[in-house]
């Protein structure tokens, strides 16, 4: 559990009670010291916000992308921009140190997602998460939850790396997740390493599940109380952070991928992350939304009622509702997966275009 919480001052700060921390989803600097002025202890970043970051400042960028480039003349467009993401995660990680210090690693993070042109090896996984845990002491590594990545998961922790799950959207994702995670601190410790400034998390990207079903209820024509499905990724938070907890695993909950306020206020008094895109947290700053305790609050019947009509709710929402191989043909992750390598794709366009300019 942190030591550090939340201090009254803006709105989106909860109450000083709270276990509750919220990283930024972002590694821009600029949005990244307005979230710690909001509060924020930690970060995060991934294919898509990189090339974003990068495509919104070329006034930063295009210089240090041609010194890069000129430093290491035989580097594909690939390795280029990789190391430009590299540099871009250890500048906004220098900005959470003085929060990695006092709470001895458990927040002051920046996440660094692992390049998911790997997706198929763990071992590739696990090597490059080894590589971005060695950049700066307070790194957390993203690897997604299909899997080869929980394969990876286990193999990353127990060298040592602090990992963020990504690629999740759902409470059977998570606990195999966080039980990969266990393994692999149990494996560490039992090797005779101190584990104690590890600090895991599992993220559940609960707009995109809502995304999904919200696709899969048109498609299908499935009836039933739209407003439900505002509610499936709360829910699948809320069951998988009480089985974190009556299992004891170590890894906290993260939560991101917002698209809706209750993807806020309902994980209020929980001991784990929010990690609110920047757009979000201003909104809930400005606002005169006021905190109070509600993860403790199961979700309405009616709305589960609703819910467990759609077969992949229900997948998504029991501890096995899917198997390790059904976790890459999920939906969700097909189509974030899919993403992710676009966002990879562009960022190689992006590099290229700044070294070889079209005439």
């Amino acid at each position: 559990m942190s030591d550090t919480k939340y201090t009254p001052g803006p709105l989106l700060t909860a109450c000083e009670s709270f276990d509750t921390v919220l990283w930024n989803d972002s590694s821009d600097l600029e949005e990244l010291q307005t979230s710690i002025s909001y509060g924020g202890v930690g970060a995060t970043c991934n294919p898509v916000i990189a090339y974003t970051t990068i495509a919104k400042h070329p006034e930063i960028w295009t210089d240090r992308i041609r010194k890069i480039a000129e430093d290491h003349p035989t580097w594909s467009e690939s390795q280029i921009g990789w190391q430009a993401v590299m540099d871009m995660s250890v500048e906004a990680a220098k900005l959470l140190e003085p929060t990695f210090d006092k709470t001895h690693g458990h927040d002051g993070r920046l996440s660094v997602q692992t390049d998911p042109r790997l997706h198929r090896d763990a071992r590739a996984l696990a090597d490059q998460a080894e590589l971005f845990h060695n950049l700066t002491k307070n790194i957390i590594v993203k690897i997604p939850a299909t899997k080869t990545g929980i394969e990876a998961i286990e193999m990353a922790t127990e060298r040592g790396v602090s990992v963020n799950v990504t690629v999740s959207f759902s409470v059977p994702q998570a606990v195999q997740a966080a039980a990969a995670i266990q393994r692999g601190l149990e494996k560490r410790e039992a090797a005779g390493h101190d584990t104690s400034q590890m600090s895991p998390v599992v993220t559940i990207m609960v707009g995109r599940l809502d995304d999904w079903l919200k696709h899969v209820v048109k498609r299908d024509k499935i009836f039933l109380d739209p407003s439900a499905l505002e509610w499936a990724g709360v829910a699948a938070v809320k069951r998988a952070y009480k089985i974190f907890n009556e299992r004891g695993y170590r890894a906290r909950v993260l939560v991101a991928a917002f698209r809706n306020v209750l993807q806020w206020s309902e994980f209020q008094g929980g001991d784990l992350v929010v990690s609110p895109p920047f757009s979000w947290q201003k909104l809930i700053n400005d606002s005169d939304y006021e905190p109070i305790e509600k993860m403790s609050i199961d979700v309405d019947e009616h709305y589960l009622t609703q819910l467990r009509r759609i077969p992949d709710f229900n997948r998504a929402y029991e501890p096995d509702g899917m198997t390790l191989e059904e976790f890459e043909t999920f939906g969700p992750t097909v189509r974030t997966l899919r993403q992710f390598l676009n966002a990879d794709n562009d960022l190689d366009m992006l590099i290229r275009d700044i070294l070889i300019p079209a005439q």
